[in-house]
């Protein structure tokens, strides 16, 4: 099956969002105590995306575990960060998990 379009633009996203976060965390190394865990989320975000656009079934959970874990940290900011949060889980959730999408990270018949 050919990979939908939300697939391919949600694995786009999230190794671009974790290398751009992975690179604006990397320089701050020196002052933030939290730099290994910080730098372990933003490559779950790249692994993630990466095995999306390969039709991994467990990178589409792992898509949606770590936006998950964003609306939980996003709580203790701010409201309006953590329903930001939620409505991008919300939406990821949808294409990720509605029929036609689904579909295609179902494994392939054996002949």
């Amino acid at each position: 099956m050919k990979r939908p379009v939300a697939v391919t633009l949600l694995g786009l996203l999230f190794i671009g969002a974790g290398l751009v976060g992975l690179g604006y965390h990397l320089t701050e190394w020196r002052t933030d105590p939290w730099i290994v865990p910080i730098s372990l989320v933003r490559l779950l975000a790249i692994i993630g995306g990466a095995f999306l656009l390969m039709g991994r079934n467990w990178a589409r959970w792992l898509i949606l575990a770590w936006m998950a874990f964003h609306v939980v940290v996003s709580a203790f900011h701010s409201i309006s960060e953590c329903v930001a949060h939620l409505v991008l889980l919300l939406v990821i959730g949808y294409f990720l998990l509605t029929p036609p999408t689904a579909k295609y990270f179902q494994p392939a018949p054996s002949k």
